[in-house]
C-alpha cells in the first residue's frame, strides 16, 4: 500500500488505471473496510482516502475532537487498498475555498436542518476528491443515506464519469450501525443506542402490516426514543429515490432517523419495499 499526500503524485501514480475509490474521514471501522473489500470487484486499483474535512463541521461541532487514528487506520487498510490518499488541509485547500456546490432543498431537510452548511461542505470536498482521484467507481455507505442521495444527484447533474455504489450498513451484533462516533458513548449509552435501529424496525413492520398514517408513525417513534432520553432530530418516512415525503402511492420507502444520546449524535435508516 502506497501512502500519498499530494495531488500531483496521486494523479501521476493512477494515470491510465481503472480505479475504485472509498473516501473516508479515518478512524476506520468494519463498515469502511467492507466498502474497501467491495471496491476490489470494480477495479484493479483500489484507492481510499483519509481526510477530516473542516468544511462540513459547524462551529459548535466536533471537528477538533473527531478521532484521528492514522497509524491504526493504515494497519487496517494495508491489505485492502493499493493507495491511501492522506492529504493535509493545505493539500485539499491550497487557497481559501470560496466556490461551493449549490445544493437542492433536500440538503436543508433532515440532517441538513440540524447541521446547517454540513452538506455544502460535504458535497464540495467530495467533488474535489472525485476530481483529484478520477475513479471509475466510488463507494459510500448507506448509513449516511441523505449524503449518498446528494452525491448521486451531484454526479448525475454534473455529468461526472463515475459510478456511485452504495454499501449496506454494517452493524454490531445488537444492531447498532457502526460509526466512528460510537466510541463517544458511555457504557449505559452504548446499551441504549441499538434502540434507534429497533425503533426503525418496528416502524417498518407497521408499514408492512398496512399502516399508512406516516405522521402518526413518526410521532410514535419519536415518542419511544424521547421517553428513553433521546433528543430526537427527526424520524421521517421518505420516498427512497427522491427523499421527498412518502406518498401513499409510493412503494419504495426509507425511514430515516437521527438523535442525540448523551453528547453523541447518531443516525440510521431502514429501507422498506411495499407490496403492490
Amino acid at each position: 500500500m502506497r501512502i500519498i499526500s499530494t495531488v500531483n503524485e496521486l494523479r501521476d501514480g493512477l494515470a491510465g488505471q481503472r480505479v475504485a475509490f472509498v473516501p473516508t474521514m479515518g478512524n476506520l471501522h468494519d463498515g469502511h473496510l467492507e466498502l474497501m473489500r467491495q471496491a476490489r470487484q470494480y477495479a484493479s486499483v483500489v484507492v481510499a482516502s483519509i481526510f477530516v474535512n473542516p468544511l462540513q463541521f459547524g462551529p459548535n461541532e466536533d471537528f477538533d475532537r473527531y478521532p484521528r487514528t492514522f497509524d491504526t487506520d493504515c494497519d487496517k487498510a494495508r491489505s485492502l487498498v493499493d493507495v491511501l490518499f492522506a492529504p493535509t488541509v493545505n493539500d485539499m485547500y491550497p487557497q481559501q475555498q470560496t466556490l461551493f456546490v449549490e445544493l437542492p432543498d433536500i440538503a436543508n431537510e433532515l440532517c441538513g436542518a440540524a447541521r446547517p452548511g454540513h452538506f455544502r461542505g460535504m458535497a464540495t470536498v467530495v467533488l474535489k476528491l472525485l476530481n483529484i482521484v478520477q475513479p471509475q467507481v466510488a463507494l459510500f455507505g448507506k448509513k449516511d443515506y441523505q449524503q449518498l442521495h446528494i452525491i448521486r444527484q451531484m454526479v448525475k447533474q454534473f455529468n461526472m464519469p463515475v459510478r456511485i455504489e452504495g454499501g449496506e450498513t454494517v452493524r454490531a451484533a445488537d444492531g447498532l450501525a457502526l460509526s466512528s462516533r460510537n466510541q463517544y458513548l458511555s457504557g449505559a449509552e452504548r446499551e441504549e443506542a441499538p434502540r434507534l435501529y429497533r425503533t426503525l424496525q418496528e416502524a417498518r413492520s407497521s408499514l408492512l402490516r398496512g399502516e399508512r398514517d406516516t405522521e402518526r408513525l413518526q410521532r410514535e417513534a419519536i415518542g419511544v426514543l424521547a421517553d428513553r432520553g433521546w433528543l430526537v432530530d427527526y424520524v421521517s418516512v421518505r420516498d427512497r429515490l427522491t427523499l421527498r415525503a412518502a406518498q401513499p402511492s409510493d412503494h419504495d420507502w426509507v425511514i430515516l432517523a437521527a438523535g442525540t444520546l448523551g453528547k453523541t449524535r447518531l443516525l440510521d435508516n431502514i429501507e422498506v419495499c411495499l407490496p403492490g
